[in-house]
């Protein structure tokens, strides 16, 4: 929202975040940036070792797997025709005593390749856990405003765990089709050239196939993979404005509206099978005709006589056997579509985590010199603002002193909430952002500074520890003080919280987040607070001892900034921006703005 009267219906209908950042449904949910799909992406393989380890082991048993199935088609057909041309049971009984051990050998390799891809499946998952959290913790706030937070949660949940197809089934598919092919075609040209030719020239037709149906399903399958984030993250949006929702009597309007999005998404589900039905009958297809090839031509040859029984007996055994893996890669590949485009979301977002420049040592406090004990705490150089491909704020210049109180006003989508945002890296923005006289990257500034946005987002526990957010041990007297300042004189410190900051009215909840960001300030010495709408739901008493207590913490030597349409704020405040006035190019001053 950009400022104005704030309507907790309205933010909770809109799902507009709490600092003016566009709709989380708006956040980047392509996969791969529109990418095509990659069967194998090499960033895989350098993200998650346990994606590495199941290539190299999972190479070696295919390897022991193939040679299997070749030994069985070999000892098979040898046996088989040594019976039909009548040889003693005794003379045979080797061969089938090597045709059940081939079997096993193959039964136990075969298992063993499940058991790799599973135990890789669950490791792989863990890793790109493990490393998305890290990524999402490194990045801090900065990172966590690019992205819907419920993108992330299904990312890291239900997308990595479309993971067991991709990685559980494709990948090991997809290395035993790499090593099957080569040495099943290479058995075949040394056993009878004509065959070999003949699967070579056919083989083909398979990856043909696939891609042309790649190119049909792409698209489902990525449009498939944003519905689910749009349902996630709608679903969300309705949960944390239940209560709202259900004040202004619109909660059964958002219940129609999730079980339309829902039964979208069973019918965009129902078509994703559909045409993966159809792949694997065209896979089958293109297959069968190719070993029908084969067959004709060995039997053709076998009623000439030009080549032994036995012989064409195993290739028309093992030739399938060519066709099959590709076969299988490409209706598992099409199966694990949804691993596929959760592995390129993930691997993007690690990819953007690692192109972001590592935060620098923190950097310290300027000490205020002899004299400039109310020096400039927060500069805006030529700042520029975009929300939603709009430009809310054009080219601000802006210097506020420690020791004051700086009202933003302007109307609602002049973009107050937005700057806030981009002066705390949650918003990208043009120009610079100073703090105490030092150019901060977006992912350092956080930690320079103490803010409270338009929705208290507490949470459950002791209230000095809600107050002392993140501190290994909390200080119950600062606390205090901090509750003192914010106006929040009604709420006993001994209060317990639960969820979400259960127990409190709507006004203690937000008194409580502004004696948060106070603590804060007073526990880590910053010097500028920042508060987006902190009086919006307060009567005039207690809005009355909230802008005290602001007063009281410019007086010791703090910036202030509060993003405001309340006239006592704007009336108790040492200078007002009026945002309205600057994108018309004018600076009201000070006594206009408090005339409005």
């Amino acid at each position: 929202m950009g400022g104005g009267v704030h309507d907790p219906a309205r933010a909770a209908l809109s799902g507009l975040d709490v600092l003016g950042l566009p709709q989380a449904g708006h956040a980047r949910l392509d996969p791969g940036g529109g990418g095509a799909l990659k069967p194998l992406d090499p960033r895989l393989l350098r993200t998650a070792s346990a994606a590495r380890s199941l290539l190299a082991v999972g190479a070696a048993v295919a390897a022991l797997h193939v040679a299997s199935i070749i030994a069985f088609c070999w000892f098979a057909a040898q046996s088989i025709a040594r019976v039909i041309e009548g040889a003693p049971l005794s003379e045979a009984g080797m061969l089938v005593a090597a045709t059940a051990a081939s079997v096993v050998v193959r039964s136990l390799t075969q298992a063993a390749l499940d058991a790799l891809a599973a135990r890789g499946a669950a490791r792989v998952k863990s890793q790109l856990r493990r490393r998305v959290i890290e990524a999402v913790d490194r990045g801090g706030s900065a990172a966590l405003g690019q992205r819907s937070s419920a993108g992330i949660a299904t990312l890291v949940g239900q997308g990595l765990d479309a993971l067991d197809g991709y990685v559980g089934q494709y990948l090991p598919q997809l290395i035993l089709t790499a090593v099957a092919t080569p040495l099943v075609v290479a058995a075949l040209l040394l056993s009878d050239l004509a065959t070999g030719i003949a699967v070579i020239v056919t083989l083909p037709l398979i990856p043909l196939f696939m891609v042309l149906i790649g190119w049909a399903t792409q698209a489902m399958q990525r449009s498939q993979w944003q519905a689910l984030q749009r349902l996630s993250q709608g679903f969300l949006e309705v949960v944390q404005g239940l209560s709202t929702l259900t004040i202004f009597g619109r909660q059964h309007r958002q219940s129609a509206r999730i079980e339309r999005v829902t039964d979208d998404y069973r019918v965009r589900t129902m078509r994703v099978l559909r045409v993966s039905f159809l792949s694997s009958f065209a896979l089958e297809l293109a297959a069968s005709l190719s070993v029908a090839v084969v067959a004709v031509s060995v039997g053709v040859r076998l009623i000439e006589g030009s080549i032994p029984f036995a012989l064409g007996l195993f290739v028309l055994i093992l030739a399938p056997e060519a066709y099959l893996p590709l076969r299988m890669v490409g209706a598992r590949f099409h199966a694990a579509a949804d691993g596929l485009a959760a592995a390129e979301e993930v691997l993007d977002l690690l990819h953007e985590a690692d192109a972001r420049p590592d935060a620098a040592a923190p950097v310290a406090p300027a000490a205020a010199r002899p004299g400039e004990a109310h020096g400039v705490a927060l500069a805006l150089k030529g700042v520029s603002v975009d929300r939603g491909g709009v430009r809310v704020v054009d080219g601000l210049d802006a210097a506020w002193r420690r020791g004051t109180v700086v009202a933003v006003t302007g109307s609602s989508g002049t973009g107050k909430s937005s700057l806030l945002a981009a002066i705390l890296g949650f918003a990208p923005h043009g120009g610079r952002v100073l703090i105490d006289g030092v150019a901060l990257p977006p992912d350092q500034r956080p930690a320079r500074l103490a803010w409270a946005g338009q929705r208290p987002e507490l949470t459950a526990g002791p209230l000095v520890d809600v107050v002392a957010l993140g501190e290994a041990t909390p200080d119950a007297a600062l606390a205090a003080r901090a509750l003192a300042l914010a106006g929040a004189i009604d709420v006993p410190v001994a209060t317990v919280l639960g969820p979400a900051g259960a127990g409190l009215s709507g006004g203690q909840a937000q008194r409580v987040a502004i004696a948060r960001a106070l603590y804060r300030a007073l526990a880590h010495d910053l010097d500028v607070v920042l508060l987006d709408e902190p009086t919006s739901a307060l009567d005039v008493d207690a809005e009355r001892r909230v802008v005290d207590g602001l007063r009281a913490m410019a007086d010791a030597g703090r910036l202030v900034v509060v993003v405001t349409h309340r006239p006592a704020v704007v009336e108790a405040a040492d200078e007002v921006l009026d945002l309205a006035a600057h994108r018309a190019g004018a600076r009201a001053t000070l006594e206009e703005v408090r005339s409005r």
